[in-house]
């Protein structure tokens, strides 16, 4: 989607006291020799065993594909601030213990091989001992690449972090140093039993023929996919993450003519990228696709509700394409965001709402696992749409009305969930969304009104955009 927190924060430094002249100069004259002109890059900060097992890693069970519904760790997260806000965070997790997504550059995470053969994983090991903490199910999406893979300058000190280079793709020269890499990564973290390869197809497109660049993820792919199985044939991996955008269902160029609703027709370029991956990968254990309910215009079509429909029918369509693969929606957005990727135009209750709307939608499509892209800030009393409060403060890291939809919804719906059919009043049906297995029953208020609701023979209020939960 190109919009959402590429950022890094390139490093979070700390900073400490040097012990002794002595030992300032001896780090000015090391950084001096590998900095110096026409030499590699600086390779202070880094070291050469980036596949040594990193901390105790638990001992995870069989791996399976389908691992239930989660989050996305962005730039900041709640692997650094005020101890006493960590752990509260830690805790809350803890209680539900959701699969968590970290990228490997980007989001969080530093340039995790700066120079050929030199690694920097201390952001990574992080929010890998993060999760772990919290007992969450790791999942590592392999994105993005070091500068000397595209085209770049190598050098701890020379990545460059815009949203330009980071979504810039390996070059087709450099596709088996990034499998090294992944393999790197697996070997480093052997509880990590679940990867993604790449975001978004970034970096991907054919301006030539204004069309995806299939082929060259593909090949990648495939090549990642190898290496990884053999580090570790029990590895689950999972492709190809593509944006499944949506046009004015008005639209003919560039629009799907059998996968369309009221919500608008899918990019007809996107699906056939998909169907090239589909056809020519090696093997996929899960499917991983991303989007939203809006169109590529922003639109919600023909209302915020309704346009989670666009969900469920995504879903079906790759679900028919792929068999028995366990769909992954890696990342999907109900609520239009600004030119800064600001979603906050909402109130929580309408944002909550229109979210376990998405969540139905998913599931009603057959996914299994859904990871929402937590848009977490590093300070401040107000965070929209975030998990929980920021942790800069000990008065932090405080539960938010997001995280207890994710929360409650997993617990609830995990894979091999069979729903049921559910009755509702006639003169409610476009008024609520619903989904139940044979204890629960979800039930969500489209209206920014109160209503008087008969669900599964029960009649109930509901406030504006309330969010409920009917035992069986």
């Amino acid at each position: 989607m190109a919009r959402h927190g590429w950022n890094s924060g390139a490093r979070r430094w700390r900073f400490t006291a040097l012990l002794g002249v002595g030992v300032a100069a001896l780090a000015l004259v090391l950084t001096l020799i590998h900095t110096l002109p026409g030499s590699a890059g600086s390779e202070a900060g880094t070291t050469r065993d980036g596949d040594k097992v990193h901390g105790t890693p638990s001992v995870p069970p069989a791996p399976k594909p389908e691992v239930g519904w989660g989050f996305t760790h962005t730039q900041y997260s709640a692997d650094e601030g005020s101890a006493a806000a960590v752990e509260r965070v830690e805790r809350r997790l803890g209680e539900q213990s959701p699969p968590q997504i970290q990228h490997i550059m980007g989001w969080g995470a530093d340039n995790p091989e700066p120079v050929k053969g030199r690694y920097d994983f201390e952001a990574m090991d992080r929010r890998i001992d993060f999760v772990r903490e919290t007992g969450g199910t790791p999942v590592v999406t392999l994105c993005c690449a070091p500068d000397w893979m595209k085209g770049g300058e190598p050098g701890s000190d020379r990545t460059d972090w815009s949203q330009a280079a980071l979504e810039t793709a390996p070059d087709r020269a450099h596709y088996k140093d990034y499998a090294a890499l992944a393999a790197t990564v697996a070997k480093r973290y052997p509880d990590v039993r679940h990867f993604i390869v790449w975001n978004e197809f970034k970096g991907f497109w054919n301006d030539a023929r204004a069309r995806w660049d299939y082929e060259g993820y593909t090949e990648l792919y495939n090549l990642v996919y190898k290496a990884l199985k053999k580090v570790d044939e029990d590895i689950e991996v999972g492709g190809p993450y593509l944006v499944m955008d949506s046009l004015d269902p008005r639209q003919k160029e560039d629009a799907s003519p059998t996968v369309r609703g009221s919500w608008g027709a899918l990019d007809q370029r996107v699906l056939d990228a998909f169907d090239y991956w589909n056809k020519h990968k090696a093997g996929a254990d899960f499917v991983v696709v991303d989007g939203s309910s809006y169109t590529k215009d922003d639109d919600l079509l023909p209302d915020e509700f309704a346009a989670t429909e666009k969900f469920t029918a995504v879903s079906r369509w790759v679900r028919e394409r792929t068999g028995d693969l366990p769909l992954w929606w890696a990342e999907y957005y109900v609520e239009p965001a600004d030119g800064e990727d600001v979603r906050d135009e909402w109130s929580e209750s309408h944002r909550v709402a229109v979210h376990a709307s998405g969540l139905i939608a998913m599931a009603r499509g057959g996914a299994t696992s859904a990871f929402y892209w937590n848009p977490e800030t590093e300070k401040g009393a107000r965070c929209a749409g975030c998990l929980w409060t920021p942790t800069d403060r000990a008065s932090g890291g405080r539960p938010l009305p997001m995280l207890g939809l994710l929360s409650r919804f997993g617990a609830e719906f995990p894979p091999g969930t069979g729903y049921e059919s559910v009755a509702v009043a006639a003169d409610d049906r476009a008024n609520v969304r619903v989904l139940a297995d044979e204890r629960v029953v979800l039930v969500v208020n489209t209206l920014g009104r109160r209503i008087s609701a008969g669900v599964d023979g029960k009649r109930f209020d509901m406030g504006p955009y309330e969010v409920t939960w009917l035992r069986r």
